[in-house]
């Protein structure tokens, strides 16, 4: 059996009185899209922050392709091959489609970020972005600046900033929030084959988008995982039934 490409083992993170994730255990294996959902409130950005570098937790551990990298920095842990996607957007509004994805680009190196227009002429770079922005259609938009892009071709390019990575897994935080119908499933036949590049970790409200994606479902109430399991085993959970999912199952 294969190892986990990620894995956080028993994490614990408490504010004060609130143990905002109560000794979590969540892994992600090749090939695969593991989604975590929940109510909000659960816990499921802490979690995902935990993860990623963005807070430090009380306990457990991080664990990337075998390495502990509990200790890492947000951009260590991105140097390392763990591309993110955000819930609310983190790119750069005023620069371009390919300076975003440039940056991005930078970010799987050691380049100083102060220089990084400089960076913009050098080919090595233009072209991991540019294969980016081509794989998720954005190619033709890459003189437009970020602020005038619809809210569904942002998302597009927050998955190309992840690619220029190429990341050993993906974390993705609510990619489909704000999206329509036609934006969700565009997206959702990308990630479909975005799997066999590397595996998701998959934050996700849009049941439809869950059901249709992930290999396994992980269930995130008041910051403890109360079933982890196919969509048919976690639809028929009782439990997750009465917790979360009501009639949506």
């Amino acid at each position: 059996m294969s190892d986990p490409v990620l894995a956080a083992l028993n994490l614990n993170k408490s504010f004060g009185a609130l143990k905002a994730t109560d000794d979590v255990s969540i892994d992600l294996m090749p090939g695969e899209i593991h989604a975590i959902i929940g109510p909000n409130g659960a816990g499921k950005s802490t979690l995902i922050q935990q993860i990623c570098g963005g807070l430090q937790p009380d306990s457990g551990l991080v664990l990337l392709g075998g390495q502990d990298v509990s200790g890492h920095s947000t951009q260590a842990r991105a140097q390392a091959g763990l591309g993110r996607t955000f819930q609310i957007s983190q790119l750069c509004m005023e620069d371009t489609v390919l300076e975003n994805a440039v940056l991005g680009a930078m970010g799987a190196g050691r380049s100083a970020w102060r220089f990084w227009r400089a960076a913009l002429k050098r080919s090595d770079l233009r072209e991991t972005a540019e294969s980016a922005l081509e794989r998720v259609g954005l190619r033709e938009e890459r003189g437009t600046r970020c602020a005038n892009l619809s809210h569904g071709q942002r998302r597009q390019l927050e998955v190309a900033v992840a690619l220029t990575l190429s990341p050993r897994a993906f974390v993705m935080d609510e990619p489909m929030a704000g999206l329509g119908a036609d934006g969700s499933k565009r997206l959702t036949g990308f990630l479909d084959d975005l799997r066999a590049e590397a595996p998701i970790l998959l934050v996700e409200h849009d049941m439809d988008a869950v059901f249709a994606l992930a290999d396994r479902i992980s269930v995130l109430v008041y910051g403890k995982v109360i079933a982890t399991g196919t969509g048919d085993e976690i639809r028929n959970n009782p439990e997750v039934r009465d917790a979360y999912l009501g009639d949506e199952a």
